[in-house]
């Protein structure tokens, strides 16, 4: 490990952070374009830093899948940690840590539920219970301690995987800041001088490889007790109106690492969103149906991945605006990331509230296909009608599967799974607390949507994909 500045506060151990921001930051510190290392900090009372600390912060990142067409394995020691600190064991040691003239970033990943304003936390708390009550008082205090200095604001780059986590997040501290009666010129320093970043960030991390790690050990030469393995494919999108001033001081975009700084990045998440959930949500239900268990035998069937490809390049894709060259290369790399034969992705699991899955990930696309050029995308309305038969039939080779979403989606497929197949499809059309509006008012919806369903019940799921993609 190189003697670096301690630049950046993570809040977070977990096995995402180590293998893609701790990742980004050791190949960014190697190519020399960043030259800063990072202070840890266990910000919630479960876990235990001592593994880590073991090893000196020192641990291994494995990454396997596919990639430009061939197999690809990578395995990266990561020396970009400077050390770990409990924020409840250690407090004191926790508190001086914001008080580092070189601090410049602070990363987390709390989950989607560590975001939330608590209006009973307690500036008087060592630490306060939620992250925003914890940053709020740790930025008042390093206001404090550096006098009110412009220049001592940091950059926010949270991850948790929620829309506008930035903003969020700065809508927390602004509210704590009131809760607990700060000055308002530190209300404004915290405001001014502080970048919230909103952020979008991609990469499967399936952390430590338990049925691998005597094979693995040998192979390394050496015992990993931290090391965390993962795909390839990695993204990261940073947007704020102030764009430029984050680049030039985390300049990961200088190598080769996939990074994106933008003021926006609805183009990116829209990309995410259609391409790859859409492809899950359009295809997993139908290929369950046809007898596939997992993303990986779904790629490898021949029935079910011209399904899938046609789906993503031919229907998905034209509707991300973003230019075509970046959209078809987020497509391909798509494929490749449901070819990985390193992770098993079971469908069942993708299944889970495929209803409001549906209308977030697909819907919008079938609608603004219609809007625009008058026909709808055949594939993704076979979906929907696959996501019909789903539901209703409960089983497959006469073993009954868990259907997971909300009471009220289970409850109308359990009321109406007899209807014929017209009766069922324009009665969830109309279900507007299902998908926000009356579909069976969009042009030929209804009746498209039926007639798959028809071919469903008429043959089987995998004839009647068959018979759509040949």
């Amino acid at each position: 490990m190189s003697e670096r500045p301690i630049k950046i506060l993570q809040f977070g151990e977990g096995n995402f952070l180590r293998a893609f921001a701790d990742y980004f930051i050791d190949i960014a510190n190697e190519a020399g374009v960043f030259n800063g290392n990072v202070q840890i900090v266990k910000a919630i009372k479960a876990g235990d830093l001592a593994p880590l600390l073991a090893q000196n912060c020192e641990y291994t990142v494995l990454l396997r899948g596919i990639r430009n067409g061939a197999q690809y394995v990578e395995k990266r020691k990561i020396t970009a940690i400077a050390g770990a600190t409990d924020a409840y064991a250690d407090y004191e040691e926790y508190a001086t840590l914001i008080q580092n003239p070189d601090l410049q970033f602070i990363i987390s990943n709390t989950t989607e539920a560590g975001i939330v304003y608590d209006e009973t936390d307690r500036r008087a708390l060592t630490p306060p219970n939620s992250f925003p009550g914890k940053l709020t008082k740790l930025l008042f205090e390093r206001y404090v301690y550096f006098n009110g200095d412009r220049d001592k604001g940091l950059i926010i780059l949270p991850v948790e995987l929620i829309e506008q986590n930035g903003e969020k997040l700065r809508s927390c501290c602004m509210k704590l800041a009131a809760l607990w009666g700060l000055s308002d010129d530190f209300t404004a320093w915290l405001t001014e001088c502080n970048i919230f970043c909103n952020t979008l960030v991609d990469r499967i991390v399936t952390g430590y490889p338990k049925e691998e790690a005597a094979a693995l050990e040998q192979e390394l030469g050496y015992r990993d007790k931290m090391l965390v393995a993962g795909e390839p494919f990695a993204l990261w999108v940073i947007a704020h109106e102030k764009i430029a001033e984050v680049a030039e001081k985390f300049p990961l975009d200088k190598t080769d690492l996939p990074v994106i700084f933008t003021q926006d990045l609805t183009p990116y998440r829209e990309r995410k969103v259609r391409i790859l959930n859409g492809a899950h949500t359009s295809g997993v239900l139908a290929a369950y149906l046809a007898g596939v268990n997992t993303v990986g035998e779904m790629m490898n069937d021949a029935v079910m991945r011209p399904f899938i490809e046609r789906a993503i390049f031919d229907e998905l894709s034209p509707c991300v605006p973003l230019p075509a060259d970046e959209v078809k290369a987020f497509a391909r790399s798509v494929i490749e990331r449901f070819e990985n034969p390193f992770i098993q992705h079971n469908l069942l699991s993708i299944a889970l509230n495929s209803v409001s899955k549906f209308k977030v990930r697909v819907l919008p696309t079938i609608l603004e296909t219609q809007a625009k050029t008058g026909t709808l995308p055949q594939l993704l309305c076979f979906s929907f009608a696959a996501l019909a038969q789903f539901y209703c039939t409960g089983e497959r080779d006469g073993k009954a599967y868990d259907l997971k979403d909300d009471s009220a989606v289970l409850a109308f497929f359990a009321k109406n799974k007899a209807l014929s197949a017209q009766e069922l499809t324009s009665t969830l059309l109309k279900r507007e607390d299902f998908w926000g509006q009356n579909l069976t008012q969009i042009s030929g919806l209804e009746s498209l949507v039926a007639q798959h369903l028809d071919d469903i019940r008429t043959h089987d799921m995998r004839d009647a994909v068959k018979a759509l993609v040949q």
